[in-house]
């Protein structure tokens, strides 16, 4: 008995420091790190591209995936988390969270396709890949979240007890309703279409890739140098495809990574029955459930950093316009009006 004590204290102890700890952590580096992917993705040369503007939107609510999934967690490890005890914040709180969550995930799945579009062969395809289309996509995503995390409204209170959190859904209908929609409708249907498109693309580049060695052996067999100088000029834009196109894969990859075990873990606890409030079994499964909230959380704090390592010199090039911007800004601005007072004095 006081072995099992000793574990309980332990998984307790551990879950209250790594939602207190990491979730500072994931806070800090993830507002910071989005931020920054707001101001380099909002330059005028990434502007345009209609990847970009879903990359832009992507980061834009992850810093609201951020602070309503992670500021609770944060309190709750001091005992200070209202949402546990107020009904109207418990929903509030929570159809905020899985409404920004799932435009996150979504936002990407329009990059994915985006890409493919731009990667076709047919001029139909591509010309699908544009900037009105971009906003109308967002309008539907925006409608079609708001839509699937509507019960969170109704089945979401507080104060609950024997089961593994106090803000959840009241009834088992509710909870196997609101799991089963994040689960499928904000987690693995993204996902899945991710995948897919992401290997349409990878197919389409590289056709792309046999077409353009073919035309290259014409070529240099006609040795046509006007054809060949013509097509250097599209070079830059086809450079930036293929490195956003990295940006995306990298990402899509670690999103399946970090999300998938979540929404797994979120069906698997609708199904099976809870465990007694201060069992040994329910401090497991809080330590478990904290760890993977935790990871999933943190997808929305990592883009910034996948893009500076994968984005190659397109969105680093951004990045240090960005820099010298700042620089100019906060040190030569002020040197330059100093020198003109002491002039005019």
């Amino acid at each position: 008995m006081d072995a099992n004590t000793d574990l309980i204290l332990f998984f307790n102890n551990a879950s209250n420091s790594l939602n207190y700890y990491l979730s500072i952590f994931i806070i800090i580096f993830g507002i910071i790190g989005n931020i920054l992917n707001i101001l380099v993705l909002s330059q005028r040369s990434l502007r345009s591209n209609s990847s970009a503007i879903y990359f832009l939107a992507s980061a834009i609510v992850g810093i609201i995936v951020i602070i309503s999934g992670l500021i609770s967690r944060m309190l709750s490890a001091c005992n200070l988390d209202l949402t546990l005890t107020i009904d109207w914040i418990c929903k509030v709180r929570n159809f905020i969270l899985y409404n920004s969550r799932t435009v996150f995930l979504w936002m990407i799945v329009l990059a994915t396709i985006d890409r493919w579009l731009s990667s076709s062969i047919s001029i139909n395809l591509r010309s699908m890949s544009n900037l009105k289309n971009v906003q109308r996509s967002i309008i539907i995503i925006l409608i079609y979240s708001c839509l699937i995390n509507i019960p969170i409204l109704y089945c979401y209170k507080a104060n609950l007890s024997d089961i593994l959190r106090a803000c959840y859904g009241s009834t088992y209908s509710c909870r196997l309703t609101t799991d089963l929609i994040y689960a499928f409708g904000t987690v693995l249907l993204p996902l899945l279409l991710m995948i897919i498109f992401g290997l349409l693309t990878i197919k389409n580049v590289r056709h792309l890739q046999s077409r353009v060695h073919a035309i290259n052996g014409v070529m240099i067999s006609l040795e046509n140098r006007t054809l060949s100088s013509n097509k250097s000029g599209h070079l830059p834009a086809k450079k930036t495809d293929r490195q956003l196109l990295k940006m995306l894969l990298v990402q899509v990859t670690l999103l399946f990574l970090f999300t998938s075990p979540h929404a797994i873990q979120k069906v698997y606890s609708s199904f099976a029955s809870s465990p007694p409030s201060g069992s040994l079994d329910n401090a497991v499964q809080n330590f478990i459930f904290t760890i993977l909230t935790l990871i999933a959380l943190a997808a929305s704090g990592t883009p910034f950093y996948i893009y500076t390592l994968t984005g190659g010199s397109v969105f680093r090039n951004a990045l240090r316009h960005l820099v010298k911007i700042v620089i100019q800004k906060c040190y030569y601005m002020p040197i330059n009006r100093l020198n003109r007072m002491r002039e005019i004095n």
